[in-house]
């Protein structure tokens, strides 16, 4: 898995992630591929955890919409976006949508946070689309990193600073996230 995280702090956003890639028992660190979870859609950083066959599958189905329906500036509009790109992620990247039976709605299975002027971004896999405040964390070290930049929140002085924290505990602690730590950072428009 990983840690990525996204921190909205002192008029800047951040959005982090670890350079390790894990199959099954076998780790691909850092040095032997690229490793990059972060990437840039128009203005907008996304990370991603989750199995590596997303990471080519969302970045091709984003890059694929036209610009004005590339919109990732609020919870409506990453919603939205999401919700155009899903027909596309079953019909040309032949994504299984089943989960369980009981499941209300078809599954993206995705899981990624998205860092831009505008705020800070997380959405799931059912489309669920979250705006944070001060910050998040996915990935199988989200629990290390959400307790370290909890627990640094007010001591760190950026959104960069803390988002470091974040990962470095997820690549402290979690046997699946390692460094070298990569950082976006986006100077926050109006909000602050």
């Amino acid at each position: 898995m990983t840690t990525v995280v996204v921190v909205r702090k002192a008029g800047q956003v951040a959005i982090a992630g670890d350079s390790l890639v894990t199959f099954g028992d076998t780790r691909l660190p850092h040095g032997y591929e690229s490793n990059e979870k972060l990437f840039k859609v128009a203005d907008s950083w996304v990370g991603m955890a989750g199995t590596t066959a997303h990471f080519p599958v969302l970045r091709r189905a984003l890059n694929w919409l036209p610009p004005e329906e590339l919109k990732l500036h609020s919870r409506d509009e990453v919603f939205d976006t999401f919700l155009k790109i899903h027909p596309k992620l079953k019909e040309v990247f032949y994504l299984n949508t089943k989960e369980e039976d009981a499941d209300p709605y078809e599954s993206s299975q995705l899981t990624a946070l998205i860092a831009n002027a505008s705020g800070i971004y997380g959405v799931y896999s059912y489309r669920e689309v979250f705006e944070f405040d001060r910050f998040w964390a996915i990935g199988s070290g989200r629990a290390f990193a959400l307790g370290a930049m909890y627990t640094a929140f007010d001591r760190a002085k950026t959104a960069r600073e803390l988002a470091e924290i974040g990962v470095k505990a997820g690549c402290e602690f979690d046997k699946n996230s390692d460094g070298p730590v990569k950082v976006q950072t986006i100077k926050l428009k109006g909000k602050e």
